[in-house]
């Protein structure tokens, strides 16, 4: 495989629109995680979710999370997973453009001041990838 900058390349093209993500929160010293539906939208990472959701309640009392997302290839599979934190997002704007490019948004939520929505926005700070048929762990830091 070619430089660090190749193995950046390839796992962000492994990211489509939405997709199902295993997401880890804090939850006082007991991890959390939860199948989730993260939007890869504008080169960056989103959930939407309830405001009520528990995964809030957790990532406003610590932020730092950890994702996973299963890569399959025929009869082998691999994995990115990313470490960072979560940020809940209030802004206006960003939320609108989010819930407009989410074609299940309706599905949940009456509109964008619904009391009930809540943006999460991931910043990944490091990521560890292992190619579908590989043997060998790949890791960099995002920033």
């Amino acid at each position: 495989m070619g430089g660090i900058e190749d193995i950046k390349k390839e796992v962000w093209s492994c990211f489509k629109d939405m997709q199902v993500i295993y997401l880890a929160t804090v939850d006082g010293d007991v991890p959390r995680v939860r199948p989730v539906t993260l939007i890869h939208y504008d080169k960056k990472m989103w959930i939407t979710t309830g405001s009520d959701n528990n995964k809030i309640k957790q990532i406003m009392a610590n932020n730092k999370i950890e994702f996973c997302l299963l890569l399959k290839a025929e009869e082998t599979s691999g994995y990115i997973r990313g470490t960072g934190t979560a940020e809940v997002i209030t802004d206006v704007k960003t939320r609108t453009l989010i819930a407009e490019n989410t074609p299940f948004f309706k599905e949940f939520w009456k509109d964008t001041n619904d009391p009930g929505y809540a943006l999460l926005r991931i910043h990944p700070r490091d990521i560890e990838y292992l190619k579908p048929g590989a043997m060998q762990v790949e890791r960099f830091s995002v920033v």
